[in-house]
């Protein structure tokens, strides 16, 4: 797969590629065609070359090891971004390294599935980053992004809507959903709006008045 580069420098998403579960080609190549720059973390980066993927970035700590020559010989020219900081992930590191360069938005890959701990962190931590820039992460079954400030979108009937707290949330208020909640106070593990859905075509309109709150759009 090759990636098809419009090349529109920071007014579209970029596109971060972590080492988890992969997704199905057709994904990649939606999310290539706006892509102008692909950053891939650490070992994820062999992955990515066999798919044939033009790459940006390359960031991670490279505990491992890292063999530049090898991977400069698959592709060049590339950037190699060392961050050594072991208090961060590389997914915390690779959405940092976009704000740091002035990207407005990112959609993330391969950040779920495999290992259940990395996937929980790599999930709810996006929250931290909510008001620096727009982030979407994307899997074959599910599109997650933080709620920021009222968000409203349009539905088909039925379709599939999660809304996760992480940590707690506050002033919960919801419309346009078969289950709605006024001035609600959700709280990861004891209640939440889990498997939910849109009642009929139209708007769906969420909003709360404190805490950090994940939007999930699933399909099976």
């Amino acid at each position: 797969m090759s990636s098809h580069h419009i090349v529109r420098e920071k007014q579209e998403p970029a596109l971060l590629i972590a080492n988890g579960e992969a997704c199905q080609p057709e994904l990649i190549g939606q999310l290539l065609e706006w892509s102008p720059t692909v950053v891939v973390l650490d070992r994820a980066i062999w992955r990515v070359f066999e798919l044939g993927i033009k790459v940006d970035v390359l960031l991670g700590d490279f505990d491992q090891g890292l063999d530049q020559e090898a991977i400069m010989a698959q592709q060049y020219p590339l950037e190699i971004v060392h961050t050594p900081d072991q208090n961060k992930t590389d997914l915390d590191k690779g959405i940092e390294f976009l704000i740091e360069r002035g990207y407005p938005a990112v959609n993330i890959i391969w950040a779920t599935g495999r290992r259940a701990d990395h996937t929980l962190t790599n999930m709810t931590n996006i929250v931290r980053y909510k008001d620096q820039i727009r982030i979407t992460m994307l899997d074959d079954h599910s599109r997650i992004f933080p709620l920021v400030g009222r968000f409203e979108k349009w539905y088909e009937a039925g379709s599939p809507i999660s809304l996760i707290p992480v940590g707690t949330v506050t002033g919960f208020t919801s419309d346009g959903l078969k289950y709605n909640l006024q001035e609600a106070t959700l709280q990861i593990g004891y209640f939440t709006s889990s498997s939910n859905e849109a009642a009929q075509d139209g708007f769906v309109r969420i909003e709360a008045q404190t805490g950090d709150l994940l939007i999930m759009e699933c399909w099976d």
